[in-house]
């Protein structure tokens, strides 16, 4: 694993590798043991697009590596605003030990990886989540115990977390179903993908427009916001053509009694969710909020650590 783009170029050892080193490392920080794994360090954070999560997590789990976490907006560097992604790679390589950036345009991460010589992370893309997928099915198995044979049902857009999502429960051996409007599915090509790995790990992937074919037994329920960052404008369309598609009491009881509730954050109470889900006691939002902390840490380290 020299970079994580995407979850379908990994390996499941990759993918293995990961969730065991997350449980690790999430037991040596509640222990307070010291893991100085990136001592000296340094991890360049590209952001175009801002975040909490990403931003904060990141930022603390380099610090708690011992490595030095260096935050980069679009005013502080020149990409984007006339150097070319080929000349930002080749003189970040120089500088720092890795890159994470969270960006638009999910070209601009493969180029970063394609023209660096450094470990480039995809904190995310208009396309891919890897990071927020790889924290989520450590929240799984944390609660179930594997991920193989579960179902996990996806109801909402058919964006960045739903496409990710596609790939990881492939990779994995999770049965995903991803219920989405019928002009708001997810990308062809990563649907393609994820029947390819689905193939070979025997599990299925099915889109449905009928939230409740695929919230049905489901092991696991997720959603996400139903307006994205650059999409306020399309705010009132959206929450008519999604409102069928909410998490509430009545779909939610179509999923097995010890269900999980997933949601990636931010979330907007009353639109994708509603109240009695999101803060009740099958959800488990903070839990896989916090674990962004762990997983990524262990990305970082299996990434960046050249002694390994």
């Amino acid at each position: 694993m020299k970079h994580l783009i995407s979850l379908h170029h990994l390996k499941i050892e990759d993918i293995e590798n990961i969730l065991n080193l997350s449980e690790k490392l999430k037991k040596q920080q509640k222990e307070g043991t010291s893991h100085q794994i990136l001592s000296g360090k340094t991890l360049g954070m590209i952001f175009s697009k801002s975040s909490t999560r990403t931003r904060v997590s990141f930022e603390t789990g380099m610090y708690q590596l011992g490595g030095y976490p260096l935050f980069l907006s679009s005013s502080d560097i020149q990409l984007g605003r006339g150097e070319s992604i080929y000349d930002t790679a080749q003189v970040l390589s120089r500088y720092i030990d890795g890159i994470m950036i969270r960006t638009f345009k999910h070209s601009d991460v493969e180029e970063l990886a394609k023209y660096g010589s450094i470990p480039v992370i995809n904190g995310l893309t208009d396309l891919m989540h890897p990071c927020q997928i790889l924290a989520d099915l450590f929240t799984i198995y944390e609660y179930k115990k594997t991920l193989k044979g579960l179902k996990l049902a996806y109801v909402g857009d058919g964006n960045n977390i739903a496409n990710s999502l596609l790939h990881g429960c492939a990779k994995t051996g999770m049965d995903v179903y991803i219920a989405s409007p019928k002009d708001y599915q997810c990308d062809e090509k990563i649907v393609s993908e994820a029947k390819e790995d689905a193939k070979v790990s025997g599990s299925k992937v099915v889109l449905t427009d009928d939230p409740v074919e695929a919230v049905a037994n489901a092991d696991v329920v997720y959603t996400d916001t139903w307006i994205s960052m650059g999409q306020e404008s399309e705010k009132n369309e959206r929450i008519k053509i999604f409102m069928p598609y909410q998490i509430n009491a009545n779909l939610f009881s179509k999923a097995k009694e010890d269900a999980i509730f997933l949601h990636c954050l931010p979330a907007y109470r009353g639109y994708e969710v509603t109240e009695d889900i999101i803060d009740g006691p099958n959800s488990v939002i903070f839990d896989e909020a916090e674990n962004r902390l762990h997983v990524q840490k262990a990305i970082m380290a299996l990434l960046m650590d050249n002694k390994k």
